[in-house]
């Protein structure tokens, strides 16, 4: 498990690192918005990033306790209560480190002047434990893992610059810009492989030679 967690996060590493760069680009071209365009773009990607973070957790686990002949789940393991809750804790949990939290500790150490942790599951209740539930129950019907993981990778990098967007009140010093490219690589690169692969993974009491990435 040990190796194959190092593996996927080598794997994820490039792609993060362009997700990272056009983050830094976003924000050169748009630290003037004000952050009230701000919050509302991230209570778009946020949300987003939620759903695809839930169907792809959630997917992962129903695929590893799937008989892969018979498509029904093995006796004791996944059900659609279990299910819910692997994929919105994974989801929503997870999300909210990625989104919110390890992009205000960037806001925090920056000394950004309107820095706040914006929690999605608290702030807009209504609309992104729903979409987390949405998602698990997607999973639960189809099973998808490849494009939902891509897209909310990116959709994870975006959210956490327009969060850090909300708190920056204008231009940076130079170096802080290479700061945030490390903090929007971390928020993403880790947070989303635990997420996505190593959270449900621990879920599953049967060994299994499928591919993380089976669909």
């Amino acid at each position: 498990m040990v190796k194959h967690i190092i593996s996927e996060l080598k794997s994820h590493a490039p792609f993060t690192s362009f997700g990272a760069l056009t983050g830094i680009l976003i924000i050169l071209v748009s630290f003037r918005i004000p952050k009230e365009i701000s919050f509302k773009i991230f209570y778009v990607l946020h949300p987003i990033h939620v759903v695809l973070s839930a169907l792809v957790t959630a997917s992962i686990y129903k695929l590893h306790t799937c008989d892969h002949i018979t498509k029904k789940c093995i006796k004791g393991q996944c059900n659609l209560w279990i299910l819910l809750l692997i994929g919105y804790i994974g989801s929503v949990g997870i999300a909210t480190l990625s989104d919110s939290i390890i992009p205000y500790l960037a806001e925090f150490l920056l000394d950004m002047p309107h820095r706040k942790v914006h929690l999605g599951f608290i702030e807009k209740w209504w609309l992104v434990n729903p979409l987390a539930l949405f998602g698990v129950l997607v999973a639960y019907v189809k099973p998808s893992t490849k494009i939902p993981h891509a897209g909310h990778v990116l959709l994870s990098t975006w959210a956490s610059l327009f969060h850090i967007l909300m708190a920056m009140g204008g231009a940076l010093p130079w170096y802080s810009y290479l700061a945030l490219f490390i903090f929007l690589f971390l928020a993403v690169w880790m947070p989303c492989c635990l997420s996505d692969i190593v959270f449900p993974l621990l879920f599953v009491k049967t060994k299994s030679n499928k591919s993380v990435y089976a669909k």
